[in-house]
Protein backbone atom coordinates (compact mmCIF):
# COMPACT_ATOMS: atom_id res chain seq x y z
CA UNK A 1 0.00 0.00 0.00
CA UNK A 2 1.17 3.28 -1.07
CA UNK A 3 1.50 6.66 0.77
CA UNK A 4 -1.53 7.96 -1.36
CA UNK A 5 -3.69 4.96 -0.25
CA UNK A 6 -2.68 5.48 3.19
CA UNK A 7 -3.26 9.64 3.12
CA UNK A 8 -6.98 8.61 2.14
CA UNK A 9 -7.72 6.25 4.89
CA UNK A 10 -5.90 8.26 7.25
CA UNK A 11 -8.45 11.35 6.24
CA UNK A 12 -11.32 8.96 5.89
CA UNK A 13 -10.72 7.31 9.35
CA UNK A 14 -9.86 11.04 11.15
CA UNK A 15 -13.23 12.49 9.78
CA UNK A 16 -15.25 11.13 12.74
CA UNK A 17 -12.80 13.04 14.83
CA UNK A 18 -12.72 15.88 12.72
CA UNK A 19 -16.76 16.35 13.07
CA UNK A 20 -16.52 15.42 16.84
CA UNK A 21 -13.94 18.41 16.78
CA UNK A 22 -15.93 21.46 15.33
CA UNK A 23 -18.99 20.19 17.76
CA UNK A 24 -16.20 20.82 20.53
CA UNK A 25 -15.43 24.12 18.54
CA UNK A 26 -19.08 25.24 18.63
CA UNK A 27 -19.46 24.57 22.45
CA UNK A 28 -16.36 25.82 23.59
CA UNK A 29 -17.10 29.79 24.12
CA UNK A 30 -13.37 30.74 23.70
CA UNK A 31 -11.26 29.05 22.02
CA UNK A 32 -7.68 28.65 23.10
CA UNK A 33 -4.59 27.23 20.92
CA UNK A 34 -4.55 24.42 23.96
CA UNK A 35 -7.92 23.55 22.86
CA UNK A 36 -7.25 22.80 19.68
CA UNK A 37 -4.13 20.77 20.90
CA UNK A 38 -5.68 18.62 23.30
CA UNK A 39 -8.56 17.77 21.14
CA UNK A 40 -5.34 16.95 18.16
CA UNK A 41 -3.42 15.33 20.62
CA UNK A 42 -6.24 13.18 21.90
CA UNK A 43 -7.74 12.14 19.16
CA UNK A 44 -4.62 11.66 17.13
CA UNK A 45 -3.07 9.65 19.54
CA UNK A 46 -6.07 7.04 19.55
CA UNK A 47 -6.11 6.56 15.84
CA UNK A 48 -2.76 5.99 15.97
CA UNK A 49 -2.94 3.59 18.41
CA UNK A 50 -6.21 1.59 17.20
CA UNK A 51 -4.57 0.40 14.17
CA UNK A 52 -1.69 -1.21 15.87
CA UNK A 53 -4.07 -3.09 18.38
CA UNK A 54 -6.35 -4.05 15.18
CA UNK A 55 -2.89 -4.90 13.18
CA UNK A 56 -1.78 -7.58 15.65
CA UNK A 57 -4.62 -8.96 16.19
CA UNK A 58 -5.62 -9.65 12.89
CA UNK A 59 -1.60 -10.45 12.42
CA UNK A 60 -2.43 -13.81 14.42
CA UNK A 61 -5.14 -15.02 12.22
CA UNK A 62 -3.97 -14.01 9.17
CA UNK A 63 -2.56 -17.66 8.42
CA UNK A 64 -6.42 -19.19 8.45
CA UNK A 65 -8.00 -17.07 5.79
CA UNK A 66 -5.31 -15.72 3.60
CA UNK A 67 -7.70 -17.32 1.29
CA UNK A 68 -10.20 -14.89 1.46
CA UNK A 69 -8.70 -11.96 3.29
CA UNK A 70 -9.17 -9.44 0.93
CA UNK A 71 -12.92 -10.15 0.89
CA UNK A 72 -12.42 -9.35 4.37
CA UNK A 73 -10.66 -6.28 3.59
CA UNK A 74 -13.77 -5.16 1.76
CA UNK A 75 -16.55 -5.84 3.64
CA UNK A 76 -14.87 -4.13 6.77
CA UNK A 77 -14.15 -0.85 5.08
CA UNK A 78 -17.60 -0.93 2.93
CA UNK A 79 -19.35 -1.17 6.03
CA UNK A 80 -17.51 1.24 8.04
CA UNK A 81 -17.67 3.54 5.46
CA UNK A 82 -21.69 2.82 4.94
CA UNK A 83 -22.05 3.83 8.37
CA UNK A 84 -20.53 6.67 8.70
CA UNK A 85 -22.23 7.94 5.22
CA UNK A 86 -25.47 6.91 7.34
CA UNK A 87 -24.29 8.35 10.63
CA UNK A 88 -24.07 11.62 8.50
CA UNK A 89 -27.58 11.38 7.09
CA UNK A 90 -29.22 10.78 9.95
CA UNK A 91 -30.94 13.63 12.18
CA UNK A 92 -29.26 13.25 15.18
CA UNK A 93 -28.75 15.61 18.12
CA UNK A 94 -24.99 14.83 18.99
CA UNK A 95 -23.54 16.85 21.83
CA UNK A 96 -20.07 16.63 22.21
CA UNK A 97 -20.30 19.11 24.50
CA UNK A 98 -17.83 21.63 25.80
CA UNK A 99 -15.92 19.90 28.68
CA UNK A 100 -12.32 18.81 27.63
CA UNK A 101 -11.87 17.43 30.71
CA UNK A 102 -10.13 14.01 30.94
CA UNK A 103 -12.92 11.27 30.79
CA UNK A 104 -14.96 13.17 28.23
CA UNK A 105 -11.91 12.95 25.69
CA UNK A 106 -11.14 9.65 26.39
CA UNK A 107 -14.82 8.08 25.72
CA UNK A 108 -14.76 10.33 22.45
CA UNK A 109 -10.93 9.40 21.49
CA UNK A 110 -12.57 5.73 21.52
CA UNK A 111 -15.51 6.14 20.47
CA UNK A 112 -14.38 8.01 16.81
CA UNK A 113 -11.54 5.26 16.61
CA UNK A 114 -13.11 2.06 16.59
CA UNK A 115 -12.93 2.39 12.91
CA UNK A 116 -9.24 2.50 13.20
CA UNK A 117 -9.28 -0.43 14.80
CA UNK A 118 -11.39 -2.37 12.23
CA UNK A 119 -8.79 -0.55 9.75
CA UNK A 120 -5.90 -2.04 11.62
CA UNK A 121 -7.51 -5.88 11.21
CA UNK A 122 -7.84 -5.01 7.39
CA UNK A 123 -3.28 -3.76 7.49
CA UNK A 124 -2.81 -7.51 8.73
CA UNK A 125 -3.82 -8.83 5.21
CA UNK A 126 -2.03 -6.19 3.09
CA UNK A 127 1.20 -4.96 2.79
CA UNK A 128 1.62 -2.28 4.92
CA UNK A 129 4.44 -0.79 7.17
CA UNK A 130 2.05 -0.63 10.38
CA UNK A 131 4.22 2.05 12.47
CA UNK A 132 4.31 3.83 9.36
CA UNK A 133 0.62 3.80 8.93
CA UNK A 134 0.04 4.49 12.65
CA UNK A 135 2.12 7.53 12.38
CA UNK A 136 0.00 8.48 9.10
CA UNK A 137 -2.62 7.83 10.73
CA UNK A 138 -2.19 9.74 13.91
CA UNK A 139 -0.78 12.74 12.50
CA UNK A 140 -3.71 13.43 9.99
CA UNK A 141 -5.84 13.18 12.46
CA UNK A 142 -4.59 15.08 15.14
CA UNK A 143 -4.39 17.74 12.03
CA UNK A 144 -7.85 17.80 11.16
CA UNK A 145 -9.05 17.56 14.86
CA UNK A 146 -6.88 20.84 16.16
CA UNK A 147 -8.35 22.31 12.35
CA UNK A 148 -11.87 21.12 13.37
CA UNK A 149 -12.14 22.97 17.04
CA UNK A 150 -11.09 25.99 14.60
CA UNK A 151 -13.12 25.70 12.05
CA UNK A 152 -16.09 24.77 14.63
CA UNK A 153 -15.95 28.07 16.56
CA UNK A 154 -15.52 29.96 13.32
CA UNK A 155 -17.94 28.22 10.28
CA UNK A 156 -20.39 26.14 12.80
CA UNK A 157 -21.73 23.32 12.07
CA UNK A 158 -22.01 23.68 8.36
CA UNK A 159 -18.72 21.37 7.25
CA UNK A 160 -19.58 18.48 9.39
CA UNK A 161 -21.91 16.24 7.61
CA UNK A 162 -19.95 16.70 4.36
CA UNK A 163 -16.81 15.93 6.01
CA UNK A 164 -18.49 12.11 7.40
CA UNK A 165 -19.73 11.64 4.14
CA UNK A 166 -16.40 11.98 2.30
CA UNK A 167 -14.79 9.79 5.41
CA UNK A 168 -17.21 7.33 4.47
CA UNK A 169 -16.91 7.14 0.57
CA UNK A 170 -13.31 6.75 0.74
CA UNK A 171 -13.19 4.17 2.61
CA UNK A 172 -15.85 2.58 0.49
CA UNK A 173 -13.62 3.17 -2.61
CA UNK A 174 -10.49 2.09 -0.47
CA UNK A 175 -12.27 -0.86 0.25
CA UNK A 176 -13.64 -1.29 -3.65
CA UNK A 177 -9.73 -1.18 -5.08
CA UNK A 178 -8.45 -3.80 -2.87
CA UNK A 179 -11.23 -6.05 -4.11
CA UNK A 180 -10.47 -5.40 -7.64
CA UNK A 181 -6.44 -5.36 -7.36
CA UNK A 182 -7.00 -8.67 -5.31
CA UNK A 183 -9.30 -10.42 -8.01
CA UNK A 184 -7.35 -8.89 -10.77
CA UNK A 185 -9.78 -6.58 -12.48
CA UNK A 186 -7.60 -3.65 -11.95
CA UNK A 187 -3.33 -3.39 -10.96
CA UNK A 188 -2.34 0.04 -9.73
Amino acid sequence: MGIFELLLIATGLSMDAFAVSICKGLAVKSIKAGDALKAGVWFGGFQALMPAIGFFCGYWFKNYITSFDHWIAFALLFLLGARMIKEALCEKDENAGASMDIKNMLLLSIATSIDALAVGITFAFLNVNIFYACAIIGITTFLFSAAGVKIGSIFGARFKTGAEIAGGVILILIGVKILLEHLGIISL
